[in-house]
């Protein structure tokens, strides 16, 4: 008996509105499969990476006032736990640390930032939320004294109508005791952006072609990941860079779980994530749309990298 593989539906109806469209696009919230946060976890170390160096700074500098008070840390995007990591030792060591509350779209990196956390911290109640910022965050466990972070930039991967709606929802979430931590990499030379995305590794174009093995292993897509080139690039208009992938030749994949067969050009870029630089005026603003008070933003000494401290607005 030939038994029909099974897709993931969410899935498969991102993929196939977005390769649909022109240009064609790919959510970034895929290139996170075991392989993906491990090359991630890569991307972080390297030389010209600098938003994970800077915004460490800013943790290891000012964790124990961010985390003064709070009993529990909800991380959205958690990966493996390795940015909060100077928030947890921080609330840990000052006793209150009660509940971690891990948010990410891999539960492969829940499962092991949870063995090791409470191996680390005996006692401490890890509760791992597998989804998307889009439809789960409702999943999150209701509490108070709560410390919401985001970090790493990722607010930046959100088009702006989608990182409007994203901070509403968390902000209806929150209540008067909670605070919310936001990464947010800041507008700066052209040339240091681009190079954070195109490193000289090769690092940064893996994760990128990593994305089409997601494909290939979850929709039994037929992608030829080196048929397929690297490009990062500024679009000052926007404000963001974009990573792309271009077509080296032309050529037909085939994605079953999707249903659908796509048509790629030689030449043709298909974009797979943007990545928004700031300026402190445009986050206040966006904060205060979402009903959220800009508490203060924090800098690296170089004043690249910013960390908001935002708290919710007056009824």
């Amino acid at each position: 008996m030939t038994q029909t593989p099974t897709y993931d539906l969410a899935m498969a109806a991102d993929v196939r509105e977005g390769l649909t469209r022109t240009p064609k696009e790919l959510a970034p919230k895929y290139f996170y499969d075991a392989r993906g946060s491990e090359l991630f976890d890569q991307i972080t170390s390297l030389p010209e990476y600098y938003p994970s160096r800077c915004e460490r700074e800013i943790l290891n500098r000012h964790a124990p006032e961010l985390t003064r008070g709070f009993e529990e840390l909800v991380e959205l995007g958690s990966g493996v736990a390795s940015k909060t990591r100077a928030l947890l030792y921080a609330m840990a060591g000052a006793d209150s640390l009660r509940r971690y509350v891990p948010f990410d779209v891999d539960e492969s990196v829940i499962t092991a930032c949870a063995d090791e956390l409470e191996e680390a911290y005996p006692g401490l109640e890890v509760h791992g939320v597998v989804g998307d910022f889009e439809s789960d965050l409702g999943l999150i466990p209701p509490g108070e004294l709560r410390l919401f972070a985001l970090l790493g930039g990722t607010i930046g991967n959100l088009h702006p109508p989608e990182r409007g709606a994203f901070l509403a929802r968390v902000r209806e979430l929150m209540g008067p005791t909670d605070r919310f931590l936001i990464g947010t990499d800041l507008v700066k030379e052209r040339s240091v952006m681009v190079a954070a995305y195109d490193d000289s590794q090769g690092v940064t174009a893996d994760f990128n072609r990593n994305l089409l093995m997601v494909l290939n292993q979850s929709l039994g897509a037929d992608f030829e990941p080196e048929a397929f080139e690297h490009l990062a690039r500024f679009d000052e208009d926007n404000s963001w860079i974009e990573m792309r992938l271009r077509s080296l030749a032309h050529q037909r994949v085939r994605v079953p779980g999707a249903q659908i067969e796509v048509d790629f050009a030689e030449g043709e870029e298909m974009r797979t994530e943007i990545s928004t630089k700031f300026t402190p005026d445009a986050v206040e603003r966006e904060m205060s749309q979402a009903g959220l008070v800009l508490d203060e933003l924090l800098t690296d000494d170089e004043r690249m990298y910013g960390l908001a401290v935002a708290s919710c607005a007056p009824d």
